[in-house]
């Protein structure tokens, strides 16, 4: 795979059981570009590793005045530095191709995922934590990938040079293939306290990342409450901490350099110590002498990749972990659905709690925990994230449609709607029935204002669809955000259209006028909204109280208000010792009509 011919038409599917299983995954994924790696790799390092003995038989030929053979070994030379340039331009090549192709897989992962899970990612997984393995995750991923065949290459390599020397120069080459493996392994004691070391520095980071993430999400709200400094005082606490961890780590990855640096220098010191007694014994050459000394120097470079594989392991595999999390996550339904494709009408009704929205008819949906309220709304849509009883629409389950047709017929608008950056007619160019023009869409959900805002916050924009939104509509407030997102779902014209809380954010004469066109522009359409708005529930055909996941009353707004103590608790915003003293009072009211009727009788 070239990085030219990115995307990929496929990512594949992937092995999520374990974070290291991922990584393996990942490797196998990309087999022709690591053996293309590998066998640039081997020209690279086994073509420095040449250089000792040429240049020891560059010496001895010098010692032994033989002209042609320095010739000879000045071609080899010349041979093996084309070998070296060959190889360490083509190495990078294949290297750098392996770490963003791979990346990019990660990638494109992560977002089929969040488009397969929807709103269930985020509930299972912090958006903070989805941040940062999409970001810095995907690079340290994308590193180990990349260095394992560099290592294989650089392994090789030395084993090749330590059985080279062993049949070169026994005497010297003993040492040598006794001490590689001891300079080689002697950090493996020291890889577990440092990859919990990295570990650590890793979970605190991530934890920093999900604060500053939600701080940012939720700045608006902070400043209005005057929490800034609240949470400022927990970033930097936490900022604080993942640097103690990052200095943690460090040490332990500095001592394990310390060693990878003195003890090939040890080695190289035992071997021209005993050469030299060798030499002056005349059982080795001068040129054998300098070969060895020279090929244990040069063995130095390929020893460091066996440091890269190890930090780049440690600091990928808790990224690996998290990613195979969240790609590990399930719907709770089939998206392909047991149906033929259809958009089904008739009335909506949800059997787990009872509620009936009537075909054409405009229902309320009274909640008092908004949390439940969210659950109900995504399962009235079909294919909701937790398993449960499908909801029926005229009949026919929504978890048995294919998710296009169940979302084609029910429409589901969360309580926080996301805005698109782009300008408001791409963000209003939505797959719609084409009855709903965009301007009435607009006057419906009172957006006049919003339009005035955006053609004042864009230079070039006169007409107020060609005006630019910025990314999640940052620049609009929360109300403003609120209307624009209403006129969206209006433009799309559901069959069903559930709303949740779609104007909790305005004020009270805004959401009065949104009521009214609502229930215009819906006229013969089913619209299911969820609030606890009397304006909004005194324009409703049909109110339904949801407590404790049943539904306990229905009926009009007014009905229910007189009639209904935890309706009224609701929406009144009547508090526990009020319903009380409420309850009391209508006790003794009906006690004294009693006494009256008494005496009177």
């Amino acid at each position: 795979m070239r990085i030219q011919d990115l995307p990929y038409p496929d990512p594949g599917v992937p092995d999520a059981r374990s974070g290291p299983r991922f990584l393996w995954w990942l490797w196998r994924s990309q087999l022709g570009g690591q053996l293309k790696s590998l066998a640039w790799g081997l020209l690279h390092f086994v073509s420095v590793s040449l250089l000792p003995f040429c240049v020891g038989l560059a010496v001895q030929s010098v010692v032994d005045r033989s002209g042609s053979r320095l010739a000879l070994t000045g071609g080899l030379l010349l041979l093996c530095g084309t070998g070296i340039a060959v190889g360490d331009t083509f190495l990078h090549r294949s290297a750098v191709t392996n770490w963003i192709t791979a990346a990019a897989r990660i990638q494109q992962l992560l977002a089929r995922q969040a488009a397969h899970l929807g709103s269930a990612l985020t509930r299972r997984v912090a958006a903070g934590e989805v941040v940062a393995v999409s970001t810095g995750d995907v690079e340290k991923i994308g590193w180990f990938v990349e260095a394992v065949s560099r290592f294989t290459a650089a392994a090789s390599t030395v084993v090749v040079v330590g059985v080279g020397l062993l049949l070169y120069q026994p005497a010297l080459g003993v040492i040598v293939a006794v001490g590689l493996p001891a300079v080689a392994l002697a950090v493996l004691p020291l890889l577990p306290r440092a990859t919990h070391r990295a570990d650590v520095q890793r979970e605190k980071a991530g934890r920093a990342t999900e604060l500053a993430s939600d701080t940012v999400a939720g700045l608006r709200v902070l400043r209005g409450i005057g929490g800034e400094e609240l949470f400022l005082d927990r970033y930097r606490r936490a900022s604080q901490e993942v640097r103690h961890a990052a200095v943690r780590s460090a040490r332990m990855w500095s001592l394990i350099s310390a060693l990878q640096v003195l003890l090939p220098g040890l080695l190289l010191i035992a071997v021209v110590w005993h050469g030299i007694h060798l030499a002056r014994q005349g059982r080795i050459a001068v040129g054998e002498l300098v070969t060895v000394y020279s090929a244990v120097m040069v063995l130095n470079y390929p020893l460091q990749h066996f440091q890269e594989i190890a930090m780049a392991y440690s600091f990928s595999r808790p990224s690996a972990k998290r990613a195979a999390r969240v790609l590990s996550l399930r719907r709770a339904t089939d998206t392909d659905g047991t149906r033929e494709a259809e958009v089904p009408g008739g009335d909506l009704y949800d059997p787990g709690t009872g509620l009936l929205a009537a075909n054409g008819r405009f229902t309320a949906v009274v909640c008092g925990d908004p949390d439940a309220a969210g659950r109900l709304a995504e399962r009235l849509g079909g294919h909701p994230a937790e398993p449960g009883r499908p909801v029926l629409l005229g009949g026919v389950p929504l978890d048995e449609l294919p998710l296009d047709s169940a979302r084609t017929a029910v429409l589901v608008q969360d309580k926080d709607p996301v805005l698109l950056s782009g300008t408001l007619r791409e963000l209003l160019d939505v797959p719609s029935s084409g009855a709903v023009p965009a301007a009435d869409a607009l006057a419906a959900a009172q957006c006049a204002d919003v339009l005035d805002a955006l053609v004042q916050g864009s230079l070039d924009a006169a007409d107020p669809m060609d005006a630019r939104i910025t990314e999640r509509g940052r620049s609009l407030s929360g109300g403003q955000r609120q209307r624009l997102a209403l006129a969206r779902s209006l433009i799309t014209d559901p069959e069903v259209l559930v709303l949740d809380e779609p104007t909790s954010a305005v004020d009270s004469h805004t959401e009065a006028r949104i009521a009214d066109g609502l229930r215009r522009l819906r006229s013969g359409r089913t619209t299911v909204v969820f609030t606890s708005s009397p304006l909004l529930l005194d324009r409703a055909d049909r109110v339904a109280l949801v407590h404790e996941g049943a539904v306990v009353a229905t009926g009009v707004h007014r009905e229910l208000v007189d009639s209904e103590p935890r309706y009224r608790a609701v929406v009144t915003r009547e508090t526990d010792d009020e319903l009380t003293a409420a309850d009391e009072g209508a006790l003794l009211g009906a006690l004294q009509e009693l006494e009256e009727i008494e005496e009177s009788a």
